[in-house]
């Protein structure tokens, strides 16, 4: 099972950079470039909830759901 983080494509529809949604959230950009990077293990669902608010998206318009090949 693997858990996709569509951030940027979300940043690229809203128009808005890294900095901007890091200024927004209040989290830093180093953190913002690891969950936009698919690097991250876990994310607060304080921070999914301050990320959805300022890119006034549904927490599934940023994660993803992706099946793992089965090896048979």
């Amino acid at each position: 099972m693997t858990i996709k983080i569509n951030l940027d494509v979300m940043l690229a529809k809203r128009k808005m950079s890294v900095t901007e949604l890091s200024e927004k959230v209040g989290i830093t950009m180093a953190n913002i470039s690891v969950l936009k990077n698919g690097k991250a293990k876990a994310i607060r669902f304080s921070t999914l909830e301050a990320i959805c608010k300022a890119l006034d998206c549904q927490p599934g318009d940023l994660l993803e759901y992706e099946k793992e090949a089965e090896n048979s």
